[in-house]
């Protein structure tokens, strides 16, 4: 890639970040509401993260917990956080007291009634956030917004347990939430339009940027992640080694490869939110690399043991011939056949799958624009900035060309998961790119 195609990579996601804050539909008069506030329920790690972001942005944070060990063990990492800080000359001793006197934790929800915005970080389940968000809508006060931090599952549906439809967010902050710039602000479909402009303007005073998404599985990052995992999945048990599709990946210019991601992230985390999915395909192959390893108790770096192999106290992946082991004996089980696999055929199925998942995103209305997902792709799962996200690099690689190595994939793997998009063909049949591309 010629230094001027990186150079133009790196200005469209300056460009995109600037475009995100313009949703067409949001009356230009509409003020934000006012957050003064805010409440957070889970102190996990998602949960501890949010807080301290909040208490950066000189917020006031009540932080609720189910038991007490669980809230202490979320103080003391918000507390770990603003030492390391402190550590790193990025605030003063004073500063680091001053912002952690305004955290308040606290074991009942009552404690959030006053709060102005109140977010869960809670488990990954439809049954738990919908009684969550019923409990909430007694005790909030007017005019307070509902968010919930789910990455996958249907807003609308969380929203219906509620008799506020309209007050109902979703912000999907990514991990860590402190450090990750990120947040997918997913509209509902009676989401209002003051709750939008202040779900834009609360990320804007985090520091961090926040992107407009439907509501449809996934929304835009993690649907995407789930066409991009499927090709990874796939080429594991089709002999790719976990760590020959990291380096093939990281070296395309990923900041990290899926199978250490998924390790960092704790494998149980996506295994819990695909048994929430309703529509699963019925394909043995999909995601089951995941699922052995989840069921094998390797839940990634949490356990010492994922993907990879960790020495205690280390976060350095370490291949293990055992994983290898398990992958081959389950590819002999589902009778796939096991071969040599290039870089190449890793890079072109794993990008050209989130290329085509992100035209189908586009097509559904899902994404506003295509450098929307872009910038997503850039800030949340450290896509290479001088490509310019995903649909950037299909435009630089050529839509015809896109078209042509999609249709290749179909004949030698099969057309379920490898049909070309439809805006992407009919852009490709025109000439056009996603770039220029706008919604009619």
């Amino acid at each position: 890639m010629g230094e001027s195609t990186q150079s133009q990579g790196q200005q469209h996601l300056t460009i995109a970040e600037r475009e995100a804050a313009r949703v067409p539909d949001l009356p230009p008069d509409v003020q934000p509401r006012q957050i003064a506030h805010v409440g957070l329920i889970g102190a996990g790690t998602m949960g501890a993260g949010i807080a301290l972001s909040c208490l950066n942005a000189g917020l006031e944070v009540s932080l609720v917990e189910q038991n007490v060990d669980a809230l202490e063990r979320g103080r003391k990492h918000i507390g770990s956080l603003f030492d390391a800080s402190v550590q790193k000359g990025r605030l003063s001793a004073a500063e680091r007291d001053q912002r952690f006197a305004a955290l308040e934790p606290s074991l009942a929800l009552d404690a959030l009634d006053t709060a102005d915005l109140i977010i869960e970080a809670v488990f990954e389940s439809m049954t738990v956030k919908r009684e969550l968000f019923g409990k909430l809508d007694r005790i909030a006060r007017d005019g307070a917004i509902l968010a919930t931090n789910t990455s996958t599952l249907d807003v609308d549906e969380i929203a219906s347990g509620t008799r506020r439809p309209q007050d109902v967010v979703g912000l999907h902050f990514f991990s860590p939430a402190h450090v990750m710039r990120l947040i997918e602000i997913v509209r509902g479909r009676t989401t209002s339009a003051s709750v939008l402009a202040t779900s834009l303007d609360f990320a804007r005073r985090l520091n961090k940027v926040g992107v407009v998404v439907g509501n449809a599985f996934g929304f835009v990052g993690n649907r995407m992640y789930y066409a991009y995992g499927r090709e990874n999945q796939f080429l594991l048990l089709e002999g790719a080694a976990p760590e020959e599709i990291d380096r093939a990946l990281t070296d395309f210019g990923m900041a990290m490869g899926p199978n250490a991601v998924g390790d960092l992230a704790g494998l149980d985390i996506g295994y819990k939110a695909r048994r929430e999915l309703q529509n699963r395909p019925e394909d043995p192959r999909w995601f089951r690399v995941s699922d052995l390893l989840v069921e094998q108790g390797r839940l990634g770096q949490k356990s010492g043991r994922g993907f990879y192999r960790y020495e205690t106290g280390s976060r350095v992946p370490v291949p293990d011939s055992e994983v290898v082991a398990l992958i081959r004996s389950e590819a002999a089980r589902l009778g796939v056949v096991q071969r040599p696999i290039t870089a190449e055929e890793i890079v072109e199925r794993c990008t050209l799958a989130l290329i085509n998942e992100g035209a189908r995103i586009l097509g559904d209305g899902i994404a506003l624009r295509s450098s929307d997902i872009d910038l997503i792709w850039a800030l949340g799962y450290g896509f290479p900035r001088d490509r310019g996200g995903p649909m950037f690099h299909a435009d630089s690689l050529g839509l015809n060309a896109v078209c042509k190595g999609i249709h290749s994939l179909a004949t030698r793997h099969g057309a379920e998961y490898w049909q070309v998009a439809p805006l992407l063909e009919r852009l490709a049949t025109a000439g056009g790119t996603f770039t220029a591309w706008r919604r009619d």
